[in-house]
């Protein structure tokens, strides 16, 4: 709670620091994320969401059309960037280069959040090429605050709390 509170605060974007949110499914990663990019915003950064899955095809088809320079321009001078969803799926050949390079602009420059379901520790192998992981992974984990959610769900618990009702008192009947 206190690692919440002080990071609401905002002086790691001004640290250019990192935040690392990992936990299962449910645990509100998007979240408290999501939580912390509106702050940012309030405190006038500027900021861009963005899921993993999604910055990939960006980044292919930006690739393919030749807007790849202006596409990692545009990501390196947001002021806080949140990659969501990441590791859900391993890297092709062409990911891990373009995730360096993305990495490399913002390193020292400009504040990440990323969440993950992967630990860590996962992170590695998920991306594949030993090399670039190495790369990748020291320009976003050491200076990362890194919090772990645990805990069930939130999904799941009153899951039927705000479901309409079932229940129809009104109905139309129909001649056949």
């Amino acid at each position: 709670r206190r690692q919440i509170l002080a990071l609401a605060q905002g002086d790691w974007i001004k640290a250019r620091e990192q935040i690392i949110l990992t936990g299962q499914t449910g645990t509100g990663k998007t979240w408290l994320a999501c939580a912390f990019a509106h702050q940012a915003a309030r405190l006038d950064h500027s900021v861009s969401y963005v899921r993993m899955p999604r910055l990939f095809e960006d980044m292919a088809m930006a690739r393919l059309d030749g807007r790849f320079p202006r596409l990692v321009d545009k990501l390196a001078r947001v002021q806080l960037l949140v990659l969501d969803d990441w590791g859900t799926h391993g890297l092709t050949d062409q990911q891990r280069p373009d995730l360096l390079e993305l990495f490399e602009e913002r390193y020292q420059r400009r504040s990440t959040i990323i969440t993950a379901q992967l630990p860590i520790s996962g992170w590695h192998d998920m991306i594949g090429e030993p090399t670039i992981a190495d790369a990748i992974l020291d320009r976003i984990v050491h200076n990362a605050h890194r919090i772990e959610l645990k805990g069930d769900s939130m999904r799941r618990k009153d899951r039927n709390v705000n479901l309409t009702s079932a229940e129809n008192t009104e109905t139309i009947q129909t001649e056949t």
